[in-house]
């Protein structure tokens, strides 16, 4: 079996001691059953060119990490991945900041990465490049000479022609994915979006009559792989996590309210502004909700040194004492609002507890929260989804969530009042679809699918 090569602009190798998940569980499982290189920055930067990669092997897995310069990495990941690429591919103009430099130097990063990798490749290996930090490597390892099937999975959204062409030089990101012999999307709509781009650019794009398209002088496989997650390890995890004393004095504290909770990444593309306009907007229109639920927001910062970061921080706590003091009795406030991350088991037994979940980002690759919440749910009583249309988790979740619009602070009260009121049996129906889906799109389904493709 020819080994796998997995690259990430970060690498969860085992000393770092970090837990693995999401994205992790399944590049791990795909590694150990062939085995291979996790290739990727390793967390520091240095002073000029870095040295050769650090190897580290545990059982048939090799964790390569490489250090890189820090005045490229600020130009590659805070100012061109973050302040450029990641609001472009979520909707978000208004916010995009463009600088050449920085775009030179996330090429540069991904030469640094082509250059120190290419000597540590098999030439039966597959290669499996992940996200928009390293969209041109492909590119760069043709370049130096690499001839390995090379898979590319895009974890966010991505954009219509529309909205794509607002970056300079975009022509030259849609020429570095078309040097993938795989693409993968989210969702069918941003594969179409993609191919869209292609035909409008003038790249190519039409079909070559056996599942793959012609762009440029290649033909590539262009596809939607739904990434998932662990399902039966979030469901046992959310049933043992009721014995935690933690979610005990939840529960107990509680009492006959209900739980309304979101758990986000602090990130302005999670819609939480508008979200907690929304928890305004029901207790606003609704009286009577009043005092029967309470909202519990978890956001976890990220991304600290970034200034549209910071702000949200800001508002979201402006925001949180406005209602709060508007809306407060002695013994009752309607939203708990925690700005630090909770570790994974804690979160599933907060799900386990809740009512209602309130996922509504403004624009979302997948959303492994929506898909977490509801694996952690009681069977026999479960809760509510309520999610984005604007999510990738809606095209497989839909006929079991409550679909919502963010930016529409009235539907998602309405849809919140809806969840709150819905008889058991529905909810218990609605359930059993969502798992349904969630079981057959798991995390292990999606790297599956994804290798198989690689080695056609």
């Amino acid at each position: 079996m020819s080994r796998l090569i997995a690259i990430s602009n970060r690498v969860a190798a085992p000393s770092g001691g970090k837990t693995a998940g999401g994205l992790a569980v399944g590049i791990l499982a795909a590694l150990r059953q062939s085995g291979g290189i996790w290739f990727g920055w390793g967390g520091k930067t240095c002073h000029g060119e870095p040295s050769e990669p650090k190897l580290e092997k545990h059982g048939n897995i090799t964790f390569a990490t490489v250090d890189i310069d820090k005045a490229d990495f600020d130009g590659y990941y805070n100012d061109y991945c973050n302040g450029t690429l990641w609001p472009l591919f979520h909707y978000m103009l208004g916010i995009l900041k463009y600088d050449r430099e920085a775009q030179e130097a996330y090429q540069r990063v991904n030469q640094l990465f082509a250059r120190k990798l290419r000597p540590l490749l098999q030439p039966d290996d597959r290669i499996w490049v992940h996200d928009y930090h390293l969209i041109p490597l492909a590119q760069e390892l043709r370049r130096a000479g690499a001839e390995q099937p090379i898979g590319f999975f895009l974890h966010v959204p991505f954009p219509s022609f529309d909205v794509l062409r607002t970056l300079p030089r975009y022509r030259g990101l849609l020429r570095a994915m078309a040097q993938f012999d795989v693409v993968g999307f989210q969702t069918r709509q941003d594969c179409e979006n993609f191919l869209g781009g292609l035909r409008s650019a003038g790249l190519g794009g039409a079909p070559c009559g056996d599942g793959r398209v012609a762009a440029l002088d290649r033909r590539i496989l262009v596809d939607a792989f739904p990434i998932g997650i662990d399902v039966e390890e979030a469901a046992e995890q959310g049933a043992a996590s009721m014995e935690s004393a933690s979610v005990q004095r939840l529960a107990r504290d509680l009492g006959d309210r209900e739980l309304v909770i979101g758990v986000d990444r602090l990130d302005y593309s999670k819609g939480l502004p508008e979200r907690f306009r929304a928890f305004e907007t029901l207790l606003e229109r609704h009286p009577g909700s009043r005092r029967q639920l309470v909202f519990l927001q978890i956001a976890s910062p990220t991304r600290t040194g970034v200034r549209a970061y910071q702000e949200i921080r800001h508002e979201l706590e402006r925001s949180a004492g406005h209602i709060n003091g508007r809306f407060a009795e002695p013994d009752w406030t309607p939203i708990r609002y925690i700005n630090r991350g909770l570790s994974r088991k804690l979160l599933m037994g907060y799900f386990r507890v809740a009512r209602i979940g309130l996922v509504t980002p403004m624009r979302d690759g997948m959303n492994l929260v929506a898909k977490e919440f509801v694996a952690a749910q009681d069977p026999a009583d479960p809760g509510v989804l309520v999610l984005s249309r604007l999510a990738g988790a809606a095209a497989e979740l839909g006929d079991g969530a409550l679909l919502v619009n963010p930016y529409d602070p009235v539907g998602v009260a309405d849809a919140i009042l809806k969840a709150s009121e819905m008889p058991p049996q529905e909810r218990r129906e609605k359930h059993a679809m969502m798992m349904q889906v969630l079981r057959n799109n798991d995390i292990h389904a999606w790297r599956r699918r994804f290798i198989e493709a690689l080695g056609d």
